[in-house]
């Protein structure tokens, strides 16, 4: 056995394992984490990347859940203002759909529920004005509320940078092949790097959850995960404006219309049950179809599924609740520890949604407490993730200021950079004057120096995790730039 015994090794590189690992090292513990693909490779780079309550959870009587996730909700607001902002959603109504007291109930309760700080309430609108932009002129009626917008796998590679400055170790495209206990340690089995020890274990391995906790730690039976596919869709902007649209389908389900990077809308999600084991999913061509037909009952100009730019889809693994619906499957979380002996604890994680996972993170360190009784309090919600620290939380201020200390390069440059990086990009833009300082320009705003900085500062390996997790440049990337931007990465690895 080597001579380190670690605290504490996170088996996935998800929001969950992230924010755990972060948490755990601020409060003075030994972590490891271990992801066996990229960071947010998998469910927690394939949500409809809102920081929100839930309004249509409450149809389901999910008052813990909606209460904790809007309370959640202006914590994360606050201590990421360069990846999380307010958005406005507009909920067109007609006699069809749910009844308007039903709703208006619902946005009361969704206003009251949790604290709500900087996010205006709820109200009912004319959407002959501003805020019915892009619908059918059929639509008069209709309601606003308020909900935070997230770039959810970067939320995902700052939670494991601000991991790191906390002393944790991350290791990506290192799979955890077996993990047993001897003599009250953990003995975990890497791909390629041999054994690592541990006092205890966290088991965030998302959609393969389950299936690691019964071959890889050899569990008996226990709690089950639905698996749920939701996919997405991004087309051509949709409507004018910085609202998104909530949109009652004729089977009763929402989606969502949401403005995205710019120059797209983001129409999604689905659900469909999904049998087996968990693997890459795709989005179907009747996904798509449903999706453009959804929306299309709603908006003017209509989306085409040969409009589509991108599409993505993500395996949710839900706890398991009974419920033959896939929508109505609790989006709550379930954390179930096991020892031997009161010694080395293996914590699984079932469930969860990205808005509830620093409180995740802050439930399953109270019960790893026991094992640690050195371990420090928490201390997450006050704290701003990296790149987050803004006086005010004000990222407005600080797009300002960032724009009169690089006055040579172009403000939309500026704005993006500032978006995925904060305050941190003080830090990357170091010695740059102009442009030429950036280095080669793979296409839209990709250069060089960033590209240098994801790899070296977060983990960056490949193209497609620059392309679409550490920024969406792949959405306005040629074929040959995208080539041109694998071999460049290829041959620094």
């Amino acid at each position: 056995m080597s001579e380190r015994v670690r605290d504490l090794i996170v088996v996935g590189g998800g929001v969950n394992g992230t924010g755990i690992a972060r948490d755990a090292a601020g409060r003075g513990l030994d972590v490891l984490l271990v992801e066996q693909d990229d960071l947010a490779s998998a469910t927690s780079s394939a949500s409809t990347k809102l920081i929100h309550g839930g309004l249509r959870y409450l149809e389901y009587y999910e008052f813990r859940l909606v209460r904790e996730a809007l309370t959640e909700r202006e914590v994360v607001l606050k201590a990421a203002p360069h990846i999380v902002w307010p958005l406005t959603f507009v909920l067109p109504h007609t006699p069809d759909q749910r009844p308007a007291w039903m709703l208006r109930a619902g946005l009361f309760l969704y206003d009251h529920l949790g604290g709500r700080d900087r996010l205006p309430g709820s109200r009912a609108v004319d959407l002959h004005g501003p805020f019915g932009r892009g619908l059918e002129p059929r639509f008069g009626k209709g309601f606003t509320y308020s909900d935070c917008w997230v770039d959810d796998a970067r939320l995902v590679a700052l939670n494991a940078v601000g991991a790191r400055d906390k002393g944790a170790e991350i290791l990506t495209r290192t799979r955890c092949l077996a993990a047993r206990r001897a003599d009250g340690l953990w003995t975990v089995e890497l791909e390629g790097r041999g054994p690592v020890h541990a006092r205890a274990l966290v088991n965030a391995a998302g959609p393969w959850v389950e299936q690691f906790r019964r071959k890889g730690l050899g569990a008996n039976a226990g709690p089950t995960v639905r698996l749920v596919k939701g996919s997405h869709i991004v087309v051509p902007k949709r409507h004018d404006g910085d609202h998104a649209f909530m949109l009652q389908n004729d089977d009763k389900r929402v989606i969502f219309v949401i403005p995205y990077e710019t120059d797209f809308s983001l129409i999604g999600t689905t659900d469909i049950a999904v049998d087996g084991p968990p693997g890459p999913v795709s989005i179907s061509s009747e996904e798509t179809e449903y999706l453009c037909r959804a929306a299309n009952r709603f908006l003017d100009l209509k989306a085409d599924p040969g409009q589509v730019a991108w599409s993505y889809s993500g395996v949710r693994p839900l706890f398991d609740d009974g419920s033959d619906d896939p929508s109505a499957v609790t989006r709550d979380y379930v954390l179930e520890v096991e020892d031997q002996d009161g010694r080395a604890p293996a914590l699984s994680i079932y469930g969860g949604k990205i808005t509830t996972y620093r409180r995740l993170a802050e439930h399953a360190l109270e019960k790893l407490a026991p094992y640690f009784p050195a371990m420090g309090r928490a201390w997450t919600e006050a704290a701003p993730l990296p790149g987050g620290d803004m006086a005010g939380a004000d990222f407005e201020a600080f797009l300002d200021g960032l724009r009169r200390r690089f006055p040579e390069l172009r403000p939309g440059l500026v704005k993006r950079l500032a978006r995925r990086h904060g305050t941190r990009v003080d830090r990357m833009l170091e010695g740059v004057r102009g442009e030429a300082d950036l280095g080669t320009r793979f296409g839209s705003d990709l250069y060089r120096r960033e590209v240098d900085w994801l790899m070296a500062e977060e983990w960056a390996r490949r193209a497609e995790d620059v392309m679409w997790r550490r920024t969406k440049a792949g959405l306005r990337l040629t074929p040959a730039q995208r080539a041109a931007l694998a071999e460049y990465m290829n041959a620094r690895a």
